[in-house]
């Protein structure tokens, strides 16, 4: 079959929206430092950034993985209105801005916040500005990545199976430990991964709600902001590091992910 011919106006405003992706990138390394990588990467607050940025993206998507599971098979169970009203809810922090996800926990969470005002006075724990302020910011943020792919994942879950062990005798969580999580392992992989990701990238919620102390809340983005007016070359550096690991998740996870 033949092609229709894409016109000319077409193919320039595509160009042009490539550019747009590609010209940010091709300035990042081009003007990278190559020859003071190693010496920004060995840096002690490189170093630690990039320790507390896994330690809080992994805590993070860990925190996903055992809230996130349950409540993507709430949402893929559920039908009419309810369902809807979940699903808004557990996706609002994607199209929320970072930072008014920050100031809501903060009311929430903070010293004088809904919770976090009763956390206080019954044990004098006070969550903002720590290093579980920003995993919780994190989560926050990444969390509803991965309910998205599980819900998915669980939608185009042949339910004859699970039908099936039932019919034999297995018990509720039989079935769902045998027969669903390992339909489920490619949607929940591929889901913890991007939520990984988008922990790993957090910057405007955990700068509102757990600051900018270093080792303890000061991850990378946040240490990419601050090293750009002072030592653009560090800023640098780390924002090549979190290119490459977003290039790698969606190269290898455009099969899962994209359906391509």
């Amino acid at each position: 079959m033949r092609r229709a011919r894409v016109p000319a106006a077409i193919g320039i405003l595509a160009a042009l929206g490539l550019l747009l992706f590609l010209l940010p990138l091709a300035g990042l390394i081009v003007r990278a430092p190559w020859s003071q990588t190693l010496a920004e990467l060995t840096d002690p607050t490189t170093t630690t950034a990039l320790g507390l940025s896994i330690f809080c993206s992994l805590s993070a998507t860990a925190i996903a993985l055992v809230l996130g599971v349950p409540l993507a098979m709430i949402l893929a169970r559920t039908r009419g209105t309810l369902r809807n009203i979940l699903r808004a809810l557990t996706t609002l922090p994607m199209v929320l801005p970072p930072v008014v996800g920050g100031v809501a926990l903060l009311l929430a969470f903070g010293r004088r916040g809904l919770v976090g005002s009763l956390l206080y006075q019954w044990s004098g724990i006070q969550i903002p500005f720590t290093t579980a302020a920003a995993v919780m910011a994190e989560t926050f943020v990444a969390m509803p990545f991965l309910v998205i792919a599980v819900e998915a994942g669980l939608r185009s879950l042949d339910q004859r199976y699970e039908e099936a062990a039932r019919s034999l005798g297995a018990g509720y969580w039989r079935v769902f430990t045998r027969v669903t999580l390992p339909l489920l392992r490619p949607a929940i992989f591929s889901g913890a991964v991007l939520c990984w990701a988008r922990a790993l990238g957090e910057f405007g919620a955990t700068i509102t709600f757990a600051g900018n102390f270093p080792g303890r809340t000061q991850t990378v983005p946040i240490a990419v902001y601050l090293a750009l007016e002072t030592k653009p070359e560090a800023a640098i550096t780390l924002s090549l590091i979190l290119l490459v690991v977003s290039i790698a998740i969606l190269v290898g996870l455009r099969d899962r992910w994209l359906g391509v």
